[in-house]
């Protein structure tokens, strides 16, 4: 007797199931390609830098001469091809380090341009775009300028080359993911594109790239080709779903010695900063990284293809390339949205048991629902999906630790939505 995870599944179902199975297979294949390359760099750099037991050892109170943490670091940077990195769990969050890397770049009268559009809700908030916080770009002089992008989710180069020239302008950052916006992500060969436009027409700015959802989804990073710093999050891609909190950030040895001290204190900077019990997951996280992000993104790319095959309208494609851990599927209607969501709540393995209820969340300005049943809080390279309750109704996926609980999740929700029982 064969068992098999499809019992109980409407017959129709089980079918388009074998369908897309048989059909996403290669693509599947090139993201094992893809994890073994990235996998093999990791593990020479590990080799390269002798990491052992003793590298796990935690610091405490000012954290100086932390070994375990310096190397690690030194890891980080020589996988992105840069001089320095800051990998820290003082990080809040992506949004912080990112946060901590414009601060430490920009003055008073300085302006931050963003060459990818207006950023999404969180960063807006940094800026002062929305919410108004105290403590915002705005409330401390430091300008904002964008070059919308085209209907088309492309930049806007011809817009962009007048735009640019703005002599205030002292950061240029790309956003890679798509935040809460309708574009497709921006691959790494666009993101080399970007780079080459701006130091072409503004070789004095600092150019920096928010990476989020990004590390380990290419065999190439937006470092390779001369972005100044970048940031990501240990919460999502380069942790693994191991590492508990934190960021990093990546580049030119003197801006991330400014990142430092914005986080810390000028005079200490990165020479100080406990890394407590962390470093043990943050090793074997970025180890597991490469491997993980390629669970991820075969499980995005398996519901591209199942809800495809139910005819909804979903970005990227299952053949298109990736970039990312993120998949958009549209509903065009908030009812099934919200009900697609509760199911991949409902085989989360935490809190299956609640219901998602759209609700205003902080930093964003329409309510918000979302599915998260995360060992980490907030952690999206596990299986999650969050959208805002606004037209076109669009539900954001990501993550997923393993393909099979993505499979299962998105399988199940595909049937709690559109099959009735």
């Amino acid at each position: 007797m064969t068992l098999s995870w499809k019992e109980n599944l409407p017959q129709e179902l089980q079918e388009k199931i074998t369908k897309v199975e048989k059909k996403i297979q290669p693509r599947l294949e090139e993201i094992d390609e893809q994890v073994l390359y990235n996998q093999q760099r990791v593990l020479d750099l590990f080799r390269k830098h002798h990491v052992g037991e003793e590298d796990l050892v935690p610091s405490t109170g000012y954290g100086y001469d932390d070994i375990g943490r310096d190397k690690l670091e030194a890891i980080y940077a020589d996988y992105f091809k840069v001089d320095d990195a800051l990998v820290r769990p003082q990080f809040a969050s992506g949004t912080h380090a990112i946060s901590t890397a414009l601060f430490s770049m920009l003055r008073p009268g300085d302006t931050l341009y963003y060459l990818t559009g207006t950023p999404y809700d969180t960063i807006q908030e940094v800026i002062g775009l929305a919410g108004n916080k105290p403590g915002n770009m705005k409330e401390w002089g430091i300008n904002f300028a964008t070059t919308e992008l085209l209907d088309n989710g492309e930049v806007d180069y011809e817009n962009a080359k007048k735009d640019i020239m703005d002599p205030s302008i002292k950061v240029v950052a790309i956003q890679r993911s798509l935040g809460y916006a309708v574009r497709a992500s921006f691959t790494v060969a666009k993101i080399k594109k970007m780079i080459k436009f701006i130091k072409e027409y503004r070789p004095d700015v600092n150019i920096f790239i928010d990476n989020c959802y990004g590390e380990f989804s290419e065999v190439e990073e937006p470092t390779f080709f001369g972005a100044d710093i970048m940031a990501g999050s240990l919460y999502k891609n380069a942790g693994a779903g191991i590492v508990k909190g934190g960021a990093f950030l990546v580049g030119r040895k003197d801006l991330i010695e400014g990142a430092g001290s914005r986080l810390t204190v000028p005079g200490a900077g990165k020479g100080e900063g406990p890394t407590w019990g962390y470093m043990r997951d943050m090793y074997q996280g970025f180890f597991m990284a490469a491997h993980t992000t390629g669970e991820a993104q075969k499980g995005m790319i398996y519901t591209a293809a199942l809800c495809e095959e139910m005819g909804m309208n979903v970005a990227p494609k299952w053949s298109d390339p990736r970039t990312d851990i993120v998949q958009t599927v549209t509903f065009g209607d908030p009812d099934p949205m919200i009900k697609f969501c509760a199911a991949i709540q409902h085989y989360s393995p935490m809190n299956s048991f609640v219901d998602p209820i759209p609700y205003h969340q902080d930093g964003y300005e329409d309510k918000v629902v979302m599915a998260s049943g995360s060992f980490v809080e907030g952690s999206t390279i596990e299986l999650s999906s969050d959208g805002p309750i606004r037209p076109p109704y669009r539900l954001y996926i990501q993550g997923g630790l393993s393909y099979a609980h993505a499979k299962i999740a998105i399988t199940r929700a595909v049937k709690d939505t559109f099959y009735q029982d």
